[in-house]
C-alpha cells in the first residue's frame, strides 16, 4: 500500500518518525509530506532517511508535474499524524494553502487524522464543530490520548503511541470487504417539463446511514435521488431521480441494500412534454409504481435488505407493522419510523427482525451507526 503521511506543527511531530518506520516495516511505502511548522519540529533529514525518499514540500517546484494531483492520485491511504487544531479547521473549510492540503483534497483515498494539541485546544467547540465535519464526510478521527503535554499540564490531547496508531489505521472493521448500496432522497415522477409530483423527504438519513457504513469499512454506493451529497471520501454516488430511474441503479448485485428512500406509489401514465398551461386546467391519471424493495428482495434473495416503514404509530403498533412488511416483502429486517423524524435531526427508530425488535433514537447520526452495527452482527 502506498501511504501518504501528512506531518502538522505540533510539538508531537517528532513521533512521526516511528510511524514512518512502523509503516514501512509493514511492508508499505511511505510518502512523507510535511508542513513548514512541521519542519520546525522535526528535520527534514530525519524524514528523508526513515522514508527513503527526497522530500519538496514547494508546491512551486516542478509546477508542470502537477505534484499534488500526482501525490493524491497515488496515495492508497492517507495519515495525518499529528493534525493540529489548525491544519483540522483549514480542512474542514476546504482551503488549500500548501501541498498538503492540495493533496488531499485532490484524492478519494480513504483519510485517517490523528489529533494532538492541548486539551483546552481539543475541547474547543470549533474543534468539535470542524472534528463532526470531517467525521460527516467519511475521514476516520482517532481520538487523541490523555496524559503529560507540553509543559505541566496533563490531559486528552496526547498523540497516541505509533502502535495504537496503526492498530487504528489497519484493525479490521465491522463491514470490511462488504458492499453496501444505500438509497436516500426521494423520488420525482414528472407531470410535464418543469412539473413533478414528489415528496418531502431530506435524505439525511440515508446520508448518515452512509457515513455510517463507510466508517465500518463497507464498500459504499449511494443511490441519491434528488438531493445533494457532500463529498464524502470512499463514497461512490449513482444519481436517480424517478422510480424508474432508481429501480434500474438498484439491479445490481450487493451485500447489502438499505432501501431509505422515499419511493412514489404513484406515477403519471402519459407525462406531457413540454409545459402545460395553467388556463387549459389538468386532469392526471395515475398508475401505481412497482414495488421497488420486494421486487429486489426477490430477485436478489442473497442480499441482506433492509426496508423503511414509515407510519404515524410508535412504540408495539409500529413493530406490528414494520413486521407484516418484513414478512409481506420478504425482507431481512424493517426500520420501523414515524412521521415526526421527517427533516428532523433527530429521530427515534424501531429495527425489526423476524423474531425481535430493538428501539433506537437519538440524532440520526447515532441512529445510523447503531443500525449498521446491528447489519454487522447479523452478517
Amino acid at each position: 500500500m502506498r501511504i501518504l503521511l501528512g506531518i502538522t506543527g505540533g510539538i508531537a511531530a517528532y513521533k512521526a518518525a516511528n510511524l514512518i518506520r512502523a509503516f514501512r516495516e509493514l511492508g508499505h511505502e511511505v510518502e512523507v509530506v510535511p508542513t513548514k511548522n512541521a519542519l520546525r519540529f522535526v528535520g527534514l533529514p530525519t524524514l528523508e532517511s526513515l522514508s527513503g525518499k527526497k522530500i519538496d514540500i514547494d508546491m512551486y517546484n516542478d509546477v508542470s508535474e502537477v505534484r499534488h494531483i500526482e501525490l493524491g492520485a497515488q496515495a492508497d491511504l492517507i495519515v495525518i499524524a499529528p493534525a493540529t487544531a489548525s491544519f483540522m479547521a483549514r480542512l474542514a473549510g476546504g482551503i488549500a494553502d500548501d501541498l498538503l492540503l492540495n493533496a488531499i483534497l485532490a484524492s478519494n483515498a480513504p483519510v485517517v487524522i490523528c489529533p494532538a494539541m492541548h486539551t483546552e485546544m481539543w475541547l474547543n467547540a470549533a474543534t468539535q464543530n470542524n472534528v463532526e465535519t470531517l467525521g460527516s464526510r467519511g475521514i476516520r478521527i482517532m481520538p487523541p490520548a490523555s496524559g503529560r503535554l507540553t509543559g505541566k499540564d496533563s490531559g486528552a490531547g496526547r498523540l497516541p503511541e505509533t502502535q495504537d496508531i496503526v492498530e487504528f489505521i489497519f484493525r479490521k472493521q465491522l463491514l470490511s470487504g462488504k458492499s453496501v448500496t444505500i438509497t436516500a432522497g426521494g423520488t420525482r415522477e414528472p407531470i410535464d417539463s418543469v412539473r413533478f409530483i414528489g415528496n418531502s423527504s431530506s435524505g439525511r438519513m440515508g446520508l448518515a446511514l452512509a457515513t455510517a457504513a463507510i466508517e465500518q469499512g463497507a464498500n459504499v454506493t449511494l443511490i441519491a435521488c434528488n438531493i445533494d451529497t457532500p463529498a464524502t471520501k470512499g463514497l461512490k454516488v449513482v444519481e436517480a431521480s424517478s422510480v424508474l430511474e432508481l429501480q434500474a441503479a438498484m439491479d445490481k448485485k450487493t451485500d447489502v441494500l438499505i432501501m431509505a428512500a422515499a419511493v412514489s406509489d404513484y406515477r403519471v401514465a402519459k407525462p406531457h412534454v413540454g409545459k402545460l398551461s395553467r388556463s387549459a386546467g389538468m386532469t392526471l391519471e395515475l398508475i401505481p409504481t412497482d414495488d421497488l424493495i420486494a421486487g429486489f428482495a426477490s430477485n436478489y434473495p442473497e442480499t441482506f435488505t433492509i426496508g423503511f416503514a414509515l407510519s404515524e404509530t410508535s412504540g408495539d403498533e409500529l413493530v406490528e407493522i414494520a413486521r407484516k412488511k418484513l414478512e409481506l416483502k420478504g425482507l431481512s429486517v424493517v426500520i420501523g419510523n414515524s412521521l415526526s423524524a421527517l427533516n428532523s435531526s433527530d429521530t427515534q427508530v424501531q429495527y425489526v427482525t423476524q423474531t425481535e425488535s430493538a428501539h433506537l433514537e437519538g440524532s440520526k447520526k447515532h441512529v445510523a451507526q447503531s443500525i449498521i452495527k446491528m447489519i454487522a452482527e447479523a452478517l
